[in-house]
């Protein structure tokens, strides 16, 4: 079982920043990767950035916040950020931690709001 907690989210105006953050407790050796997901009022939930958690970092990014987003990863905190920059009302949505484990199983947190409005 693998426990996560997101923070970070709020209200900012267009062109500002925010950072995210998930921490991962319990079974955290088995995390294989962790990626960050939005959910935009009824929309579906896509992908925003994705890092792998195990030996070599790599990172994949969705296509509309390449540029402006930057995923990364503190182990020694059990800690994946979102540091998202020049952010758009676009933006808006829940966005949500998920890790996928090296048993194939899948873990959600419980979503953090980011609303871009002037």
């Amino acid at each position: 079982q693998v426990q996560l907690v997101e923070s970070g989210g709020g209200l900012v105006q267009p062109g500002g920043s925010l950072r995210l953050s998930c921490a991962a407790s319990g079974s955290i050796f088995s995390i294989r990767t962790t990626g960050w997901y939005r959910q935009a009022a009824g929309k579906q939930r896509d992908l925003v950035a994705r890092i792998t958690t195990i030996g070599i970092t790599i990172r994949d990014y969705a296509d509309s916040v390449k540029g402006r987003f930057t995923i990364s990863r503190d182990n020694a905190k059990n800690t994946v950020y979102l540091q998202m920059n020049r952010l758009r009302p676009e933006d808006t949505a829940v966005y949500y931690c998920k890790v996928v484990t090296t048993y194939d199983s899948e873990y959600w947190g419980q979503g953090t709001q980011v609303t871009v409005s002037s």
